[in-house]
């Protein structure tokens, strides 16, 4: 366990965080399964625009990684792409 006061709070400040963290990435993951679930080219195109929102806001905080938010969208496009064909 930690001395100091300032690690103590440090570690409460990083538990929170990781918390908070967790919540969204766990939200965004579930909200990229339920696109790919989906088999509507109309509901996927309406859906497709709020993943790629939830998925920039997540690498804008260091959530996940750029580049991983710009595969997870991609990969995404091609599906809803494929749908409609």
């Amino acid at each position: 366990m930690a001395n100091h006061k300032s690690s103590i709070k440090r570690i409460r400040q990083i538990q929170k965080r990781r918390l908070h963290n967790k919540y969204y990435a766990k939200t965004a993951r579930n909200a990229v399964r339920k696109l790919r679930a989906t088999t509507d080219n109309a509901a996927a195109n309406e859906f497709l625009p709020k993943v790629a929102s939830m998925l920039d806001k997540l690498a804008k905080r260091n959530v996940i990684h750029k580049n991983k938010a710009s595969n997870l969208k991609s990969k995404l496009a091609k599906y809803v792409n494929k749908l409609a064909a």
